[in-house]
């Protein structure tokens, strides 16, 4: 993926743009009222805040899964898209290459196949699973897709709770330094006290602005790849089964919203074998 193309794929999923504005909007006003960068950017606070959030989050879970963070954010920022319609219409277009050369004819153009769940389910079907075995083997990919995603999207939500009581405690530790400055220059005390504060505005900020809504991100993507794989589901059974290209298609379009589904079900039906790749 090219430069250009990262950033437009960046914008058009919203996550960063969501990131910059809600970054922008408040650190913005904070210095938009007389704050400074130095106060704003203290290093201690930070430190405390971003440090003892990750460091609950290895007690709670494990050093292994807390380095998936990472990654689990460029998934938040850029996540595989699929185009829905083009895998329905692939869909379709399997029927029609079963119903008149045998779903092992399917095999050959498999490689053809983006979505790797798909891919797989066919693969199995042409292995010669029966209708009950292969809904298993779905059915289990589902749930053990869902455990993972599951755990991951809670890690947020923990790190979501862990970050507030972590700036907590950071303005804790500040005002017992103040205290310990009593009778020094009112205005240092003041200065101190303020920056003290900054330490519950990082926690508060870290958990409503990325912990918790990458857990919210990742749950929405999980949605969508759920549903995606509940049609792929449904489509390489009635393949299987051999129904009409007609009726796979409108079991299939039934997933998407109307007005989608008016555009899948009005496009004539494909009369020969041709797959669509998936853009």
């Amino acid at each position: 993926m090219n430069t250009d193309s990262t950033w437009s794929h960046l914008l058009r999923t919203g996550t960063f743009v969501g990131l910059l504005l809600g970054l922008f909007t408040i650190l913005g006003s904070f210095l938009l009222e007389g704050g400074t960068l130095e106060a704003l950017f203290a290093v201690a606070p930070i430190t405390i805040v971003i440090g003892g959030t990750i460091a609950a989050g290895i007690i709670g879970s494990s050093l292994d899964r807390i380095a998936l963070i990472p990654r689990l954010i460029a998934i938040a920022m850029l996540p595989t898209k699929y185009n829905t319609h083009a895998l329905i219409n692939q869909i379709v277009n399997f029927s029609v290459l079963a119903r008149r050369d045998g779903i092992i004819a399917i095999e050959k153009h498999l490689t053809r196949v983006e979505h790797p769940f798909m891919r797989k389910m066919f693969q199995v079907a042409i292995d010669g699973a029966d209708p009950e075995t292969l809904r298993n083997v779905a059915e289990t990919e589902l749930d053990f897709v869902g455990e993972r995603h599951n755990t991951n999207i809670q890690m947020f939500v923990k790190l979501g709770g862990y970050s507030p009581t972590m700036g907590i405690i950071g303005t804790v530790m500040g005002l017992i330094m103040v205290l310990g400055s009593a009778g020094d220059d009112p205005g240092t005390l003041i200065r101190h006290i303020a920056s003290a504060f900054i330490a519950t505005m990082w926690g508060i900020l870290m958990a409503n602005i990325v912990w918790l809504p990458i857990g919210d991100k990742l749950q929405s993507l999980h949605d969508e790849e759920y549903r995606l794989m509940r049609i792929i589901i449904e489509g390489v059974m009635g393949v299987q089964m051999g129904e009409t290209p007609s009726v796979i298609r409108a079991r299939l379009a039934g997933a998407l919203p109307g007005d989608e589904q008016d555009a899948i079900l009005k496009a004539p039906l494909p009369r020969s074998f041709a797959v669509a790749r998936e853009n």
